[in-house]
């Protein structure tokens, strides 16, 4: 019996050495497209690639899969372009400049072009639909506002009168820079009890403290000792749960906390136990426990 031809998925033959459906490796996430797909734009660096006749020359994975050694989140974005030519980001994406990066390296003119800033006559931003969020684009518009109102404040201090006026002046303008908000702080502790529930106790031993909040609170409370490298380059605006602190004391945190004017509010902890040993009575007690301080 003749089988049917499954013109689906053409093989690779000598003048056509790709098959008709492509699976990609970039940056270890794997993408499934046609090949007329990648060749769509002729110049680009997927075009050089997939229209070469030595096929054994592109770098492949374990699986065989074509490898692209780039930022495998943002290659959807120029996957989607590469399918018709139009960019469609979603709302207040903060990747912009990273994603007009990676279409740099994968030579793509025309999409660079749409991933550039815009600025209008007035210096602002156009009307571009793609537009990241204005106060991404700006992260220090907000403390630009607060220096304006703090200045209005100065003015009528001055014309109050002398000496005490002014002072009373600079005091409320810089109240109104220390904005409200809360901060979580959590942590994973852990301690060992033995059979008479005194031996080798080890408590709550911090293994690291995390940190929740809007960016720019938890950058002006904890400065320098706040670790940043799981969530680079978030906005001041934007919120994060991805922190956490150089140090492991979580009195450090509280006194940073309190010397900003924050106070606590709520706390909340959950526990299990398991045995450390089969044949001891050694007990492991983990928690996890957070913090919730508030600034008025």
């Amino acid at each position: 019996m003749a089988l049917a031809d499954n013109t689906g998925c053409a093989k690779p033959s000598e003048d056509f050495p790709f098959p008709e459906i492509i699976e990609l490796n970039v940056g270890g996430q794997v993408y499934i497209t046609r090949h007329p797909t990648l060749v769509s734009v002729p110049g680009s660096l997927l075009w050089e690639m997939f229209t070469q006749k030595n096929v054994r020359s592109l770098a492949r994975d374990s699986k065989g899969r074509f490898f692209v050694d780039r930022d495998g989140f943002l290659f959807r974005y120029i996957l989607d372009y590469m399918r018709d030519q139009q960019l469609v980001l979603p709302d207040h994406f903060p990747e912009r400049s990273r994603l007009q990066r990676e279409a740099e390296y994968f030579m793509l003119p025309e999409l660079v072009k749409m991933l550039a800033p815009k600025l209008s006559k007035q210096n602002s931003l156009g009307d571009d639909p793609c537009q990241s969020d204005p106060e991404e684009l700006s992260p220090n518009a907000d403390a630009t506002r607060n220096l304006t109102s703090a200045s209005a404040v100065l003015p009528s201090a001055v014309a109050g009168g002398p000496g005490g006026a002014v002072t009373a002046g600079v005091g409320a303008a810089s109240t109104d820079v220390r904005r409200a908000g809360f901060i979580t702080i959590g942590y994973r502790g852990s301690y060992t009890l033995g059979r008479d529930s005194q031996t080798d106790a080890k408590f709550r031993r911090v293994a690291r403290i995390m940190v929740c909040g809007k960016t720019s609170l938890a950058k002006e409370v904890f400065g320098d000792t706040l670790n940043e490298s799981r969530d680079p380059d978030r906005p001041p605006e934007r919120y994060t749960s991805r922190y956490y602190l150089k140090f492991t004391f979580l009195e450090q945190a509280f006194d940073k906390l309190a010397d900003a004017g924050f106070h606590m509010v709520a706390c909340n902890s959950t526990g299990t136990c398991a045995f450390a040993h089969d044949q001891t009575d050694d007990r492991i007690w983990t928690s996890y426990t957070e913090y919730v301080f508030y600034r008025e």
